[in-house]
C-alpha cells in the first residue's frame, strides 16, 4: 500500500443506549483515550438522536472526535443538514466525521425519509452534491431535480475542509462512494470484500478524476463477546449471505483483533467498534483499549 496508513479505532454506544446512559459517556471515553464515539441512526429505539448525541458529545469533550455511523441524508434538505454540519464544525473544529447512507437499518423508517417512489438512490446522489457544494462555497446556487436552491448562504465554513463519508455495500453505492465522498465506512465485510469495495471506489474515483485519500476507508464492526444475538445474525445473514458469519462478527477480542488485522491487510484503517448488546460497557471499553486499541500507530 506504500505509505503507512495512519490505524484508527473508535467505539459505539451499545445498542438502546438512551439519553441517561450517553450522558457521561464521552467524558468516559475521553478520560480513557479513546480517538472517536459514533452514532448510528436508530429512530424507533432508545438511541439517542446522531445530530444530538454529537453536539452534546462535543459539548463535553475537548479532544474526543464524534462521527455518524451511519445517519441517513435522501428525506432530509441538504440545506438544513449542512448548517448543522457547519455549526458543529465551528463549535468543535477537526473533531466532526459525518457519514451518510442512502436508507435506514429498519425499513419501518422508510416513511420518516420520505423521497419520490424509486428515487431514493437518485435524491441521495442530488443531495450530496448540493451538500457538498454548500460545504465548499460561500454562496450556492443549484439547479436540480429535487432541490432548487438561490443564493445559499450558510455561515462560515470550517478552516479545515469538513470530510463527508459514505457507507453502503452495493456496487452502485461504491461507485456513488467513488464519485462523491471523501471517504468510506463500510459493514457486515470479510476482510477480502472490503478489500475489493476499496478498489471499486478508488476505480469510481478515479473514473470521475478524483482521489479519495488512502486512510479513507474504514469498518465498522460488532464484537459479540457475550454470544451473536438473534437480531444481529440475521441481519449479518442478510446483509452478506455467502460468508460465514465468524468473518463479519468476532464472538471474541482475539477473534477481533484478527479480522481487524485482515482488514488493515487489506488497505483500511479506521474502525468503529461496537458491543453487540447491552450490558456493562466498562466491560467492553476494558476488552477494546487492551486488545484493540494497540493496533494503532
Amino acid at each position: 500500500m506504500g505509505e503507512e496508513l495512519k490505524i484508527r479505532l473508535g467505539v459505539a454506544p451499545a445498542p438502546g443506549t438512551g439519553p441517561a446512559e450517553f450522558a457521561e459517556l464521552a467524558g468516559t471515553l475521553e478520560e480513557a483515550g479513546v480517538d472517536s464515539l459514533w452514532l448510528s441512526e436508530q429512530i424507533y429505539a432508545r438511541d439517542v438522536d446522531p445530530m444530538i448525541g454529537m453536539t452534546h458529545a462535543l459539548a463535553r469533550t475537548g479532544r474526543l472526535k464524534v462521527g455518524t455511523g451511519v445517519t441517513i441524508l435522501p428525506g432530509r434538505h441538504p440545506v438544513l443538514v449542512a448548517k448543522q454540519l457547519v455549526t458543529l464544525a465551528g463549535l468543535a473544529p477537526k473533531r466532526v466525521l459525518p457519514v451518510f447512507g442512502l436508507g435506514p437499518a429498519r425499513p419501518a423508517e422508510n416513511v420518516l425519509f420520505p423521497v419520490p417512489k424509486g428515487r431514493r438512490a437518485a435524491v441521495f446522489d442530488e443531495s450530496l452534491t448540493l451538500l457538498r457544494q454548500l460545504l465548499e462555497r460561500d454562496e450556492v446556487d443549484f439547479h436540480g431535480e429535487f432541490f432548487q436552491v438561490e443564493g445559499a448562504t450558510i455561515g462560515p465554513r470550517p478552516a479545515k475542509r469538513l470530510d463527508v463519508w459514505l457507507g453502503g455495500s452495493a456496487p452502485a453505492g461504491l461507485r456513488r462512494a467513488g464519485r462523491l465522498s471523501d471517504g468510506w465506512l463500510g459493514s457486515f465485510h470479510s476482510p477480502e470484500q472490503s478489500r475489493g469495495a476499496r478498489i471499486a471506489i478508488q476505480r469510481a474515483a478515479a473514473e470521475a478524476g478524483r482521489e479519495i485519500e488512502a486512510d479513507h476507508f474504514g469498518l465498522s464492526l460488532a464484537v459479540a463477546a457475550d454470544g451473536v444475538p438473534h437480531g444481529l445474525g440475521e441481519v449479518a445473514a442478510r446483509r452478506n449471505p455467502d460468508v460465514p458469519l465468524t468473518e463479519l462478527v468476532p464472538t471474541n477480542w482475539a477473534q477481533a483483533r484478527r479480522l481487524l488485522e485482515q482488514h488493515i491487510d487489506a488497505g483500511l484503517s479506521k474502525f468503529v467498534i461496537r458491543p453487540a448488546t447491552p450490558g456493562d460497557y466498562r466491560r467492553f471499553l476494558d476488552g477494546f483499549l487492551r486488545e484493540l486499541a494497540p493496533l494503532q500507530n
